[in-house]
């Protein structure tokens, strides 16, 4: 049985109907083009906005919980990093539903105890960027929905943050999915890769796989160069095949 199951995820002119199946263990890289439907997906698989649809975790119907119960199936983490609040550090990663001994567990694993004197509102970018991470981790969810988790990270958090990622599926029962716009990273850590475009999975499968298919140079319009990415030599058709997993 699978951890997660994703049953007909939809959102109206963003995300065609969508079947998404998790095991646990795993982390699940979301790749695709601005608008493509990767946050889209995220919603609807954390059951929030207009999305339709359900997410079940381990059976457990994650829209029909408690918000207790809820904050120790799944968790979210948006894009957006802006935050207006004067709290301190802390007390906004309890809002998460994390306990004391958590929250001083993610504080030291994120290096947050030395910005712990300034609001969220005076912090810079990078420093909201981990709080929200921490809020984000610290109540332990079998499901982590993180958006753009790297985004305004210096280039020594965006490694730390994966590996952290990266060791917290690796305890038992808990799956992660991860949209991202750097398709090494997610190449490297991923244990499935999906790229989305136009509202639908183009493709699903292993980072090797999906990579060595020719779904990268049709989806973004750029083709290996060696070590390097660039712009695509020749005018790129789409494809009008599109297809969601099992």
């Amino acid at each position: 049985m699978s951890l997660v199951d994703g049953l007909g995820l939809a959102l109206a002119g963003r995300l065609e109907r969508t079947n998404l199946r998790l095991e646990a263990g795993t982390l699940t890289c979301l790749v695709g083009p601005n608008g493509s439907g990767k946050t889209s997906l995220l919603h609807a698989l954390a059951g929030i906005g207009r999305s339709s649809g359900g997410t079940l975790i381990n059976g457990e119907d994650l829209r029909r919980t408690s918000p207790a119960r809820r904050a120790a199936l799944a968790t979210y983490l948006p894009a957006s990093r802006d935050l207006r609040w004067p709290l301190h550090p802390r007390d906004l990663i309890a809002l998460g539903g994390a306990s004391p001994e958590q929250i001083d567990d993610y504080a030291a694993l994120l290096e947050l105890d030395g910005i712990e004197p300034r609001t969220v509102d005076h912090l810079s970018t990078g420093e909201r960027s981990r709080v929200l991470i921490a809020r984000a981790l610290a109540p332990r969810p079998k499901l982590l929905l993180l958006d753009e988790p790297t985004a305004n990270l210096d280039p020594l958090w965006q490694i730390r943050l994966m590996d952290v990622v990266r060791a917290e599926v690796a305890q038992a029962d808990r799956a992660a999915v991860v949209a991202m716009h750097d398709l090494d990273a997610a190449r490297r850590y991923a244990d499935r890769l999906i790229v989305m475009s136009k509202g639908a999975i183009a493709a699903d499968g292993g980072p090797d796989q999906v990579m060595g298919s020719g779904v990268i140079r049709e989806v973004f319009g750029i083709e290996r160069d060696g070590s390097h990415w660039r712009a695509a030599a020749e005018p790129v058709r789409p494809s009008a095949d599109r297809r969601s997993s099992p």
